[in-house]
């Protein structure tokens, strides 16, 4: 009944998606920005000990794309929940989890099809790394939009109008975006900031990421990144699931 459940909630969402052409083309809006005017500015600069340029920006505008999309999800559910749609929904049989898990899922597609764009782009543009590195790469993007969307609609059950939804996330997007090296490694940054960084689980994901678009995959980052991501993903589906429970 649980997978039966999630394709019928998948459905209903994936649908919606392919009718808003313009919310799979605007979400990869802003790591493009970023992808065509930063780039070009660090061409050839030795940001790491391993790598060029292309290979150190593309995996955290990957992890870029995850962290905004999936953290604003939510903001889809509490238009469902003014307008009813939550509420008609809990009255039938279908599972709690699964009205989680069928939005989670079609989240996760629309941003690996979004990271593949920008994955190709970024080719044209002189990015070259291994095949399974960039697998890699959309492996560990699938997991943390997974992970934050989960957060993200487990938030939205609880707070009533975006008024409330949107400054929670911007005060948490933010300071995770600067403190996880997503545009440049920490490890050029002065050595406090490069450990307060590790407070932040995204970066570990992007350092893991970096190292398998230079196919560096036998290392302490990779393992790291592996466990951190595993582990926040599977916290963070058990917590929104038991919110969907609750409500």
């Amino acid at each position: 009944m649980l997978l039966h459940d999630t394709a019928l909630i998948f459905g209903r969402y994936a649908r919606q998606t392919l009718r808003s052409r313009f919310q799979i083309l605007f979400g990869i809006l802003m790591p493009l920005l970023y992808l065509l005017f930063f780039g070009p500015l660090l061409t050839g600069l030795p940001l790491g000990p391993a790598g060029d340029s292309w290979q150190i920006l593309v995996p955290g505008l990957l992890l870029q794309l995850g962290l905004f999309s999936a953290s604003f999800a939510g903001f889809a559910l509490i238009i469902d929940n003014t307008n009813g749609v939550v509420e008609r929904m809990r009255v039938t049989p279908v599972s709690r989890a699964a009205l989680l898990l069928g939005r989670v899922l079609r989240d996760a597609l629309l941003f690996m099809f979004q990271a593949v764009l920008l994955v190709l782009a970024a080719v044209l543009m002189g990015l070259r790394a291994p095949l399974w590195g960039v697998l890699i790469g959309f492996a560990f993007v699938g997991l943390l939009t997974v992970s934050l969307a989960s957060l993200s609609y487990a938030l939205a059950m609880k707070v009533r109008t975006p008024q409330e939804f949107g400054p929670v996330i911007n005060s948490i997007t933010m300071p995770a975006m600067l403190l996880s090296g997503l545009m440049l490694p920490m490890a050029l940054g002065p050595d406090w900031l490069d450990v307060l960084s590790h407070l932040t689980p995204f970066r570990y994901l992007v350092d893991a990421v970096r190292d398998a678009y230079v196919g560096s995959y036998a290392t302490a980052h990779m393992l790291y990144g592996v466990l951190v991501a595993l582990g926040f993903a599977a916290l963070a589906v058990t917590l929104g699931t038991r919110v969907f429970h609750r409500a």
